[in-house]
């Protein structure tokens, strides 16, 4: 491994060739004695507690609301019989119109809650085949879904508990605080109802869509401090392998999508072995069963390095926005594309999605590079990373658009504007990759793209 030094005295070389950076002033909140990156945050996803775990899956909330209307048909009749007698504002029907009431509301609330689902299942899938499919998760995600589907079951469930209670006959019963309370239920469907169908179709607005996602992606890329942003209060190593022992870390059996990657585990672990990761893979890439997630310098075959280096990098089934930025470009990318096909030939809607794109790549233009070199709490490189850079989502953000749109007028037109202004107000080497990008759009299309002012 080989080790270009900056000026003398500013670094050292230590075991296996790691690089040790240095001095960093006390006074940087990301100085020495923390694990840090170079220049950027660390980027470790949020820690998601027990409690916020467990009401995560679209299914907890509608049950725990299910319970409760279960134990609630239990209770209340038990209250109705021992506690209360004749209440005058409560029911004051018998048992006969009782049993018609909790009949009528159990079949009418089964009835409306499929219909409801049904069709909403159906907008939502023609909605994600317009945008993008990756829609459908986020919804399934609210709130107002999840609770709207609790009480709309709720109510055909605790209908059917107090039905079987009530009597007639010759010592007949009529629970009157359940029954109002089925009644109260139905009235509460009615307002979530309108609720729902306000969210729904405020949900599928393409205009509310890809606010919503840019608003994700910019908050991804606006994590971090002042002091972790400073490109200038640590001297940038250069890292290059050498001939020695090395340990190659695949994924096992496991398969999926990378979508999050513990660094701080990876730099603790690898100070604790003396090694060096090379990361292969970074979050929103797709590894299958044995392949590559890192190599660890200086590690042998059977290191217990390799399966902490693999406990770190958590794969799943779809990418996320947590420390994927790239993701939020991806399904921008998409709607624009879907809006340029023959079969919708929206315009507009690519105009709207660059419009966005133009948002995030504000955020992105005005800050540094993350760096790739993570270091521990004495400032020697352990993690070698593949964070995202400004080149490589100006790319994903432009060029498919800029394919699909070139034979328009609405798109040229703002992909131009957008780097003008880019280009004045990015930081100097963001700038260059910004000239660069419009003479490229300029060489594939013909002028269309980036004026011709160069």
């Amino acid at each position: 491994m080989t080790v270009t030094t900056p000026p003398e005295g500013n670094t050292a070389v230590t075991r296996h060739g790691s690089v040790r950076i240095g001095p960093v002033s006390s006074e940087d909140a990301v100085g020495p004695g923390s694990v840090r990156r170079t220049v950027g945050p660390l980027g470790d996803p949020e820690t998601v507690g027990w409690w916020e775990a467990l009401w995560r899956p679209f299914w907890v909330l509608p049950a725990v609301v299910v319970a409760l209307s279960v134990l609630a048909g239990v209770l209340l009749p038990l209250v109705d019989e021992h506690l209360l007698g004749d209440v005058d504002y409560l029911f004051g029907g018998n048992a006969d119109s009782a049993r018609s009431l909790l009949g009528t509301i159990a079949s009418a609330m089964i009835s409306v809650t499929g219909l409801v689902f049904s069709i909403t299942m159906v907008v939502m899938q023609l909605a994600s085949s317009q945008f993008t499919p990756r829609l459908l998760s986020g919804f399934l995600g609210s709130r107002v879904v999840q609770v709207t589907l609790g009480v709309f079951i709720s109510s055909f469930v605790f209908a059917l508990m107090v039905l079987r209670d009530v009597r007639a006959g010759g010592s007949p019963f009529v629970p009157q605080l359940s029954v109002t309370a089925a009644f109260g239920l139905v009235l509460a469907s009615v307002a979530l109802f309108l609720a729902f169908i306000h969210h729904i179709t405020d949900s599928i607005r393409v205009d509310q869509v890809i606010d919503r996602i840019a608003a994700h992606t910019v908050r991804s890329l606006e994590r971090g401090s002042a002091a972790e942003w400073d490109d200038t209060s640590a001297v940038p190593p250069s890292w290059a392998q050498q001939p020695g022992p090395t340990l190659t870390v695949t994924t096992g059996e496991r398969h999926g999508v990378v979508q999050r990657v513990h660094y701080t585990g990876l730099v603790e672990c690898a100070e604790r072995a003396g090694v060096v990761v090379e990361l292969l893979t970074r979050a929103g890439e797709v590894r299958h069963r044995g392949q590559p997630l890192a190599i660890v310098h200086g590690a042998h075959a059977g290191d217990d390095v390799a399966e902490a280096v693999r406990d770190a990098v958590g794969l799943g089934r779809e990418r996320t926005l947590q420390q994927d930025p790239e993701f939020g470009l991806r399904q921008l990318v998409d709607i624009a594309e879907r809006a340029l096909s023959p079969g919708v030939n929206d315009p507009t809607t690519a105009v709207q999605v660059l419009d966005e794109l133009h948002r995030v790549l504000r955020v992105a233009a005005l800050r540094p590079d993350r760096s790739a070199y993570l270091v521990d709490g004495r400032g020697t490189v352990r993690v070698l990373d593949r964070p995202p850079t400004f080149a490589g989502m100006l790319d994903l953000a432009l060029d498919e658009v800029a394919h699909y749109g070139a034979d328009g007028l609405q798109v040229p037109a703002r992909i131009d504007a957008l780097l003008q202004d880019l280009e004045l107000m990015a930081r100097p080497e963001h700038a260059a990759t910004v000239v660069a990008k419009r003479a490229d759009l300029r060489a594939r299309h013909g002028g269309r793209h980036a004026g011709t002012d160069g």
